[in-house]
């Protein structure tokens, strides 16, 4: 029997039940992320401090902390993968404004408008190295293989998501490829890493990769609809930069499908950066919608948020169990 995303909770779902849940552990890993950022050359820490203080969830962290509750891991090993975890987000973060020239992240300045190109990337350098040591330090081979492993894909996903830019004839196949590699590979590392610590069997394992990885796949997915529908407040990026930087994200690639040649021509136009004003957006946003391309969009999001509620059934029905399944709802309907 396949779970469904619950359209009866009386609130709107959000991360505080995870929150609330993980709290002392998160301020153990925030104690290890601010330990772990300090350098003698001070612009380290002025910059990653700018990024990671910025206002962001912790969700990946949090993740990892969730899904050890929900096996009642009562260990501290995996407070230095959660701040690992983190630091690779932060890292990829950095680099990835960078490649993109955006001016905004979580409705501050980006780091590379700030202290420019070149030390934004070094200190996401810096970050990444981090984070090796803390999972050596963890003193598990094993979850240093699955985040060395992650942190090698979403390198893989990001690169792949370059080579598609601009190109509107990417396949909805590729599409998703890209999305679980740059995405949500992270995703399914920190929740798998939580059962490696508690040293549950592989199935266990296998169950927690597939809560994250479609949960990630959700969450990008959502992501890549709201770019169109939603405000820089709310976003806390500017609305319509995919459209702007030629991201052939899921709702184009279906909008293209559907299209007529004039349709098709104009998103051709569109991603190749020669028609992308605040008019053509304003046309992307009618064509998006006329073609079903944003709803289907967040159908499938809600497909793969399904996928990762189906993923918990192995474990025992818990306050921990709850609240990942909450997150799971949160990350789809933070949309609306």
């Amino acid at each position: 029997m396949t779970a469904t995303l619950s359209p009866l909770r009386p609130e709107k779902p959000s991360l505080k039940p995870l929150m609330s849940l993980v709290a002392p552990g998160l301020n153990a890993v925030n104690r290890v992320i601010l330990d772990r950022m300090q350098s003698p050359v001070t612009m380290i820490p002025e910059l990653a401090g700018h990024l990671i203080a910025g206002g962001g969830k912790r969700m990946r962290p949090m993740l990892t902390l969730g899904c050890a509750a929900a096996l009642d891991y009562d260990g501290e090993r995996h407070h230095k993968l959660a701040a690992s975890v983190e630091f690779i987000h932060t890292a990829t973060l950095l680099h990835d404004d960078v490649v993109d020239g955006s001016d905004l992240r979580r409705g501050r300045a980006t780091a590379n408008t700030i202290w420019g190109n070149e030390a934004s990337v070094l200190v996401g350098d810096f970050l990444f190295s981090r984070a090796f040591e803390l999972m050596v330090e963890a003193g598990s081979l094993k979850a240093l293989k699955v985040l060395a492993n992650a942190a090698s894909v979403i390198t893989e996903g990001e690169v792949a998501q370059l080579t598609a830019q601009r190109v509107v004839e990417t396949s909805e196949e590729r599409y998703l490829h890209i999305i679980q590699a740059k995405t949500a590979a992270l995703f399914a590392a920190a929740c798998q890493i939580a059962a490696v610590v508690a040293e549950r069997d592989s199935d266990t394992e296998d169950a927690l990769e597939a809560y994250g990885r479609n949960l990630g796949i959700a969450f990008q997915l959502v992501d890549d609809a709201i770019d169109y529908v939603s405000d820089a407040e709310t976003m806390g990026k500017d609305s319509g930069d995919d459209f702007r930087d030629g991201k052939v994200t899921l709702p184009v690639i279906l909008a293209y499908a559907r299209g007529d040649e004039a349709a098709r021509s104009f998103w051709r136009k569109a991603m190749s950066g020669r028609a992308n004003g605040e008019a053509e957006l304003k046309e992307a946003v009618q064509r998006l919608h006329g073609t079903d391309a944003i709803a289907d969009t967040m159908a499938r999001a809600r497909l793969y948020g399904s996928r990762a509620i189906d993923s918990l059934a192995c474990l025992p029905a818990s306050t921990a169990r709850a609240a990942l399944v909450e997150t799971v709802e949160f990350a789809i309907q933070r949309a609306y």
